[in-house]
């Protein structure tokens, strides 16, 4: 598991939305550098707000 933590204090610098999900892979990715969503309303209104791009990550192992 690739997680990002602060040198010799063991917390992580990074936590995105994926930290509340129940799935082990999208948990594995919650402390990646990027602002990751779940597939969610929220993501959409977020992207339609800021006018930005979804970018859709289906997985991969």
């Amino acid at each position: 598991m690739n997680h990002t933590v602060t040198p010799n204090s063991g917390e992580h610098i990074h936590t995105n939305h994926l930290i509340h999900e129940k799935s082990p892979y999208l948990l594995q990715h919650a402390h990646n550098p990027v602002d990751w969503y779940p597939w969610s309303g929220e993501a959409f209104q977020k992207a339609a707000r800021e006018s930005k791009p979804v970018f859709l990550s289906i997985g991969y192992s």
